[in-house]
């Protein structure tokens, strides 16, 4: 039989594949660098847009919060002109009220009877005044008591008066001030 030697052919067989292998390897190993190469440059570029993004949104925060605080301000000062505003309007009603309670403190008064002193605190009217007998005085306060701008008469004192006016009576009477409610508001 005759002898054939395979083993070189056999060995670069095996050193061709061997190389092969390394190529692949090699080609293997350059795109899977390749691809990391490409994943890591577009999860770069995905984390650089996301940042930009938060950028945005960071400065129309601020520009909301900058907005918001201009609207708490405005609101502010809009309460501040409401209050001024409803105040004006208060003292503008309540103007002509005085002439009223000059007026209805001379309609309520009955003949014999004069005032001496008047002085208002608050919604309270303190009246000093002579009187020729007491049921003048009570004429007074049942007059202040029917009377629409006045209630709650209070009779505090009642003295002689001085030599100068003999057959006078002083007194002292205390009455609340109210304004009456409008026809067209009672219905309500």
């Amino acid at each position: 039989m005759a002898k054939i030697n395979l083993r070189p052919w056999r060995e670069e067989l095996r050193a061709e594949k061997q190389k092969q292998f390394v190529v692949m390897i090699l080609g293997a190993a350059i795109l899977a660098a390749g691809l990391a190469f490409l994943w890591k440059t577009d999860m770069d570029s995905r984390i650089a847009y996301q940042q930009s993004r938060n950028a945005y949104i960071q400065t129309a925060m601020k520009q909301l919060d900058a907005q918001i605080k201009e609207i708490e301000s405005l609101k502010r000062k809009r309460d501040e002109l409401l209050a001024r505003m409803k105040v004006i309007q208060d003292l503008q009603g309540k103007r002509p009220v005085i002439v009223r309670v000059f007026d209805e403190m001379v309609r309520t008064l009955p003949d014999g009877l004069f005032y001496t002193d008047l002085k208002k605190v608050g919604d309270r009217i303190d009246v000093v005044g002579m009187a020729e007998s007491n049921s003048r005085i009570s004429s007074l306060m049942r007059k202040f008591d029917e009377s629409d701008w006045f209630t709650d008469p209070n009779l505090t004192n009642v003295a002689a008066a001085d030599k100068r006016r003999a057959g006078y009576s002083q007194f002292n009477l205390s009455v609340q001030q109210k304004t009456p409610e409008a026809e067209g508001e009672e219905s309500k």
